[in-house]
């Protein structure tokens, strides 16, 4: 499988591997997120994993140091995948949307995610995940084509079009500002999902 990639207002570049993606990724200039990023933050995790989480854009600490996942909310999703043995660096590759940190730490917009949409299937075609998770809303209204709040539809499987399975779930930013563990809370939810997905790997 290859890839044109837009990286500028000029510049078109072919690329044939995840290496690839991620170069021309810390080339990007594709949309204005370029103008204000410390970092791109491309990707973590095992490439050649079954299990996909998808985010919606960097944070302050994945911009300083390049990796994402890495400030509060991803400390808890450490916590969230180590409470079923799922291993981050082993059984998991984490990415975002978008690779660069918006402005204020906002969600990033329609046309942010559009340009950068071509880096996040090149990252999907390449690790070719058999069960993606979505992370948060914004992630959920771009890979999936569906209306209804993430509130309905998290901890549901969906089909994908590589023939992988989605989960919609809370991102963790969400459960930081949700401290209740209470039987329906979002983090009881969470937890309930987590499960699913750790016996959604096991099954494969």
């Amino acid at each position: 499988m290859t890839y044109q990639l837009s990286i500028d207002s000029t510049c078109i570049t072919v690329i044939t591997s995840l290496p690839e993606a991620e170069a021309a990724a810390s080339a990007c200039q594709a949309c204005r997120l370029c103008e204000t990023r410390k970092s791109v933050v491309f990707g973590d995790g095992n490439p050649s994993a079954k299990l996909m989480i998808i985010g919606e854009s960097p944070g302050l600490k994945d911009d300083e140091l390049g990796v994402p996942f890495v400030g509060r909310a991803g400390q808890l999703l450490d916590k969230i995948l180590e409470s079923v043995k799922i291993d981050r660096k082993e059984d998991t590759y984490l990415c975002n949307l978008v690779k660069c940190i918006p402005p204020q730490n906002r969600f990033p917009k329609k046309d942010e995610i559009e340009k950068c949409r071509h880096l996040l299937e090149a990252q999907i075609e390449f690790v070719k995940p058999k069960l993606i998770v979505l992370a948060g809303s914004s992630a959920v209204t771009a890979l999936l084509d569906v209306n209804d709040p993430i509130s309905r539809i998290r901890g549901k499987w969906f089909d994908f079009k590589n023939g992988a399975k989605v989960m919609p779930v809370f991102h963790p930013s969400y459960l930081l500002r949700n401290e209740s563990r209470e039987v329906g809370s979002p983090k009881w939810l969470m937890w309930q999902d987590i499960k699913e997905i750790r016996r959604a790997l096991d099954s494969l």
